[in-house]
């Protein structure tokens, strides 16, 4: 370990290098037990008695004076005007990410199918876009235009009838590039609320806020708590950690380059994890050096410092291989490959949330306009979790018509099957369909 930029300096050959790097990146939410007690209030608070609660709690947490729960809800001509009155560089930057984000995503798209079977039974699967859906966009730290495109546009492909975002606005400030960047993406409306108090809204409903049927966007440990609890009242996209980037490189990108790019997770917050795998020894030397020459000109140089410190780390390992398997035992919400034909990479990398091939593709690019989703899988969840895309706001039915022929083929196996389970409701139904 090292004090030099205070990130952690490991050696994939030293014995203690296993345990050294399960701690550093270990990440487990669920212990403040003060977080949980505060988020049951509210969540109690908010189901049990409405607009009331989200005032009261918006008031207290985001030092907010409104009196009435309109004054929470933004009128659709702000947000137009929010876009019209913005700086024509910005809107043009967001219209160009909204138009990428919007072609790669109609990919995405599934549609419905059937077959028919040599006796006339029907099978198949219906697609049918979800009604309702809550966006969280956070806005406590810093403010995010990209993730209202990013959560918002996969919905409105996906068919997505009413798009709700909520918003935490502190002391009654909120970036206008928001607004714009949701009248750019289509929301249909949008309440300054935020927090565990947001996510109530949205899953149990109130007099002013629609009960949604799935919640998407990450937000800080009392969203994520929040959301944890209310999984099964409403659907989730998933329950987001810190941001996090693996980066794999061979030596040879200039070491600034991957110093910053380092730095592009860390400065996100304290928790962020940051991390280089090379089996060059002097160029993990050389990133380092640039990190601690180039971290005091960042605007955010305090919070990357920290990050780096908390579970920051340069690791030099063995050769490119074990480097896979180490990204692959990690499952990096963010993963670059910094190196020569990374496309000979990925049939080695099975668990990654996006993937960033070769040295020109920073991971920055993917964050705001290179067209895939931001909303990506953290806390190694890569293993199971995909990105946010359209197929989270689509769901699908299966599709079943049997001819009388085939409900009485299938009737006999359901017979048996259902007297073996001693269900025989079941058995019988399936018996009256069955042709002497």
């Amino acid at each position: 370990m090292s004090a030099l930029c205070g990130i952690h300096l490991l050696d994939s050959s030293d014995a203690a290098f296993d345990s050294e790097l399960a701690q550093l990146t270990a990440w487990d939410e669920q212990e403040n037990r003060d977080v949980e007690r505060v988020v049951d209030e509210i969540l109690h608070g908010v189901k049990t008695r409405g607009d009331d609660a989200l005032l009261e709690y918006t008031n207290r947490f985001d030092r907010r004076d409104c009196q009435r729960v309109e004054q929470l809800m933004v009128p659709g001509k702000e947000l137009q005007r929010a876009l019209d009155e913005l700086d024509g560089n910005m809107r043009g930057a967001l219209e160009t990410a909204a138009t990428r984000i919007r072609d790669y995503h109609r990919h995405q798209l599934q549609q419905s199918w059937q077959y028919s079977e040599p006796d006339g039974t029907l099978l198949g699967q219906q697609i049918t876009a979800l009604e309702c859906v809550g966006i969280y966009v956070p806005g406590g730290k810093a403010s995010y235009p990209s993730s209202v495109l990013m959560n918002s546009i996969p919905a409105r492909v996906a068919g997505v009838e009413q798009v709700v975002m909520v918003v935490p606005a502190p002391d009654g400030m909120l970036d206008p590039v928001v607004l714009a960047a949701a009248a750019i993406a289509g929301v249909d409306r949008v309440i300054t609320v935020g927090g565990a108090q947001a996510v109530a809204a949205l899953a149990f409903g109130t007099e002013s806020v629609p009960k949604v049927d799935k919640i998407v966007g990450p937000g800080n440990l009392y969203v994520a708590t929040a959301k944890r609890k209310v999984f099964g009242v409403v659907g989730l996209d998933m329950v987001a950690g810190p941001s996090e980037i693996l980066v794999i490189c061979d030596g040879l990108t200039d070491p600034d380059w991957i110093a910053m790019d380092l730095f592009s997770q860390a400065e996100h917050d304290e928790q962020a994890q940051s991390i280089l795998l090379s089996w060059d020894d002097n160029y993990v030397a050389a990133v380092h050096a640039s990190m601690t020459r180039l971290l005091p000109q960042m605007e955010r140089c305090e919070i990357i410092a920290k990050a780096l410190a908390n579970r920051g780390a340069l690791i030099k390992v063995a050769d490119a291989d074990e480097a896979a398997a180490l990204s692959n035992r990690l499952a990096p919400e963010h993963l670059e490959l910094s190196v020569d034909q990374p496309e000979t990479w990925l049939p080695k990398i099975r668990h990654a949330g996006a993937i960033f091939m070769g040295r020109h593709t920073a991971e920055a690019l993917g964050d705001y306009c290179a067209g895939p989703n931001h909303v990506l899988p953290t806390s190694a969840t890569a293993r199971f979790s995909s990105p946010l895309g359209v197929y989270d706001f689509q769901k699908r039915s299966s599709l079943i018509q049997c001819s009388p022929g085939g409900a009485s083929e299938l009737g006999r196996v359901a017979s048996i099957l259902g007297r073996g389970e001693s269900l025989t409701a079941h058995a019988r139904s399936a018996e009256y369909r069955i042709l002497d």
